[in-house]
């Protein structure tokens, strides 16, 4: 069973940075593209940067330049992928909870990373 473990959120203030990491367990194939996603207080959870096997990205338009996703595939062997998301340039909107999941097949939520963005 695939399960997620987020991590790297904090308090930073406007035009900061921050980086975050997801640890997805019981991968068996190494070609899942990975995504992050984040949900505001009282908004519905959404898509946020995604990145295929191939290094290939997608961004929604809210953070394309500011933000940066990669991924390390390393220990897929062991059932284990690795993503990150830097964000830098920060703005008070960014504030979220932040997850990932397989854009393709998002299931077992993880517990998220609390960002929050403020003077």
């Amino acid at each position: 069973q695939v399960q997620f473990g987020e991590s790297g959120g904090g308090l930073v203030q406007p035009g900061g940075s921050l980086k975050l990491s997801c640890v997805a367990t019981g991968i068996r194939f190494s070609g899942w593209t990975m995504g992050w996603y984040r949900q505001a207080p009282g908004k519905q959870r959404d898509f946020v940067a995604s990145i295929d096997v191939n290094g290939k990205t997608k961004y929604d338009d809210s953070v394309k330049g500011r933000f940066t996703i990669s991924r390390d595939n390393s220990k897929w062997t062991n059932g284990e992928v690795t993503t990150y998301l830097e964000m830098n340039t920060l703005e008070p909107d960014d504030t979220a909870v932040y997850y990932c999941n397989r854009p393709l097949k998002q299931e077992n939520w993880g517990q998220g990373t609390q960002v929050t963005v403020s003077s």
